[in-house]
Formats: C-alpha cells, sequence, structure tokens
C-alpha cells in the first residue's frame, strides 16, 4: 500500500512538472512569436489566437498555484510566491490589453512569466503557514496584488521609455513594431500605480495593526518593513507629484522603477536571505 502511495505522488509530481513545462512554453511561444513578426504589423486574427493561448497558460498556471499553494496547508515558499506574482502580472496584461492594446508589452511580460512560472518545479521550497485565518489570508492576497501591479508598473515603465526613444527617432537596443500614444500609456501606469498603492497601503496598515495576531509577534522594524515603507513613501510623492506638477514621461518612469527595486528588496531580498541562503 505504501509503495503504491509513493508511486501515486511521484506520478502527481511527474504531472505537475509537464504542466510547469506547458505553461511556460505557452508564454514563451506567445513571446517569441510576437518578436518573429516585430518588424510587421500583426493581424487581428493572430492577435486573438495570442490572447486565447495567454488565458489557456493563465488557467493552467493559477490551477497549478492553487495546488502548490493550499493543497498542505498553506505553502508560501519563495518560488510559489514570485509564481503567484508574475501570474497576476499577466493576469493584468491580459485584462490590460483587453482595452488598451498592449501587445508590445508582451516582450516584457512573458518571458520572466514563463521563468517564474517554472521556478516552483525546481525549487520546491516548502515554507508552511500551519495556523493562520482569514485577516492573515486576506493580507497576503493584497500583498500579492499590491507587488503584482507595481511589477505590471515597472514593466510598462520599460516599455514607455522604449517608446519614448522610439518618438524622438532615438537607437534602441528593443524594436517593437508598435506602441499605444504616450498620453495614453501614462494614464495607464497612473492608474496601475493609483490602484497598487492603496493595496500597499492596506499591507502595511494590516501588517502594522494586526502583526500579533497575523505574524505570532509584535511588530518589528526589519529591513522589510523598513523597505517596504521606503517605498510607500516613493510611490505616495510620485502620486503627489503627478497631482500638484503633472509628472510625467522620464521622471515618472525613474521614480516608478525606484519605488520597485525597493519593494523588490523589501520582499523577495529578504525572503531570499531568510528561505535559501539560511534555510529558514
Amino acid at each position: 500500500m505504501l509503495g503504491v502511495c509513493r508511486e501515486f505522488c511521484h506520478n502527481c509530481g511527474m504531472h505537475h512538472f509537464i504542466l510547469y513545462l506547458v505553461v511556460a512554453f505557452i508564454y514563451l511561444a506567445v513571446a517569441v512569436d510576437f518578436w518573429r513578426t516585430v518588424r510587421t504589423p500583426q493581424e487581428e486574427l493572430s492577435l486573438k489566437l495570442h490572447s486565447m493561448m495567454i488565458a489557456l497558460g493563465l488557467l493552467l498556471h493559477g490551477w497549478l498555484l492553487y495546488d502548490d499553494v493550499l493543497a498542505n496547508g498553506f505553502n508560501l515558499g519563495l518560488a510559489n510566491v514570485l509564481s503567484a506574482i508574475f501570474w497576476l502580472t499577466v493576469l493584468t496584461y491580459w485584462l490590460a490589453n483587453l482595452k488598451h492594446q498592449l501587445q508590445s508589452l508582451q516582450a516584457f511580460v512573458l518571458p520572466p512569466a514563463a521563468l517564474f512560472a517554472l521556478l516552483p518545479a525546481f525549487y520546491h521550497k516548502v515554507h508552511l503557514i500551519e495556523a493562520y485565518g482569514g485577516l492573515f489570508i486576506a493580507h497576503v492576497c493584497i500583498a500579492l496584488l499590491a507587488y503584482s501591479l507595481f511589477t505590471f508598473a515597472a514593466l510598462h515603465s520599460l516599455l514607455m521609455m522604449i517608446a519614448e526613444r522610439d518618438l524622438h527617432n532615438k537607437p534602441t537596443i528593443i524594436k517593437l513594431p508598435s506602441f499605444p500614444p504616450l498620453i495614453v500609456m501614462e494614464d495607464l501606469l497612473f492608474k496601475i500605480i493609483g490602484v497598487g498603492f492603496i493595496l500597499l497601503t492596506i499591507t502595511l496598515a494590516s501588517g502594522m495593526l494586526f502583526s500579533e495576531e497575523i505574524f505570532g509577534k509584535p511588530l518589528q522594524f526589519t529591513h522589510k518593513v523598513i523597505f517596504s515603507i521606503a517605498s510607500w513613501l516613493i510611490y505616495a510623492w510620485l502620486l503627489f507629484g503627478r497631482f500638484k506638477y503633472g509628472w510625467r514621461g522620464r521622471t515618472a518612469i525613474r521614480w516608478t522603477l525606484g519605488g520597485f527595486l525597493l519593494l523588490l528588496l523589501a520582499y523577495v531580498g529578504s525572503s531570499f536571505v531568510l528561505q535559501v541562503l539560511l534555510n529558514r
């Protein structure tokens, strides 16, 4: 009986591994096809096919995440969290693309999404949170959504940088076929940052007010907390500058990338040290 159980678990693990490969292949296939036709306008049928393939990848990716994160407790291993953030980032792109025609953003979103979607298949570090309640789950979900929106904003700002250089006929390493008008891209960027800022505010506030209930200990000003607050201040200043002084273009891009870098250090940096280097 024990042998049968082990064989079943082995087969499940192999099926998961194959599905991870399928998800990564879908994301990369869309990105490669986009790059293949980068110098020519894409047909409507091709764009619809890309959208359907991304939707299929999202469905498979989401099912894998649900199984890995919630199957045996609440597994918040670094690989699972990064995979979840990029699943949400791709979902944000897919939804935004339905309205704003952001196909060029595929070049920035899908390759890293393929990489991080594969990460749990190769690095399945278990970091179980055994005792958790509704408040903790809400805190984690809001934090992941905030991180994904800021990831999208950072990638979108890179696209804006290339679009701006292309608009002024400056040489760029990356050549993309078309862009929405810059004013449309900027408007979308600040909408995404605005929603992300609200979610990040809720994340920080809930973490501070309910630290003992959520984490089982009083609030401690760790590197993670300090970097998160610094990132919050940068995004707050960026939104204020947009409202008060009409910041746009390179100024908006620099502040967006600066805030994202600090947010990256806040979670990914601290989690990498604890879970990978220190094995906690």
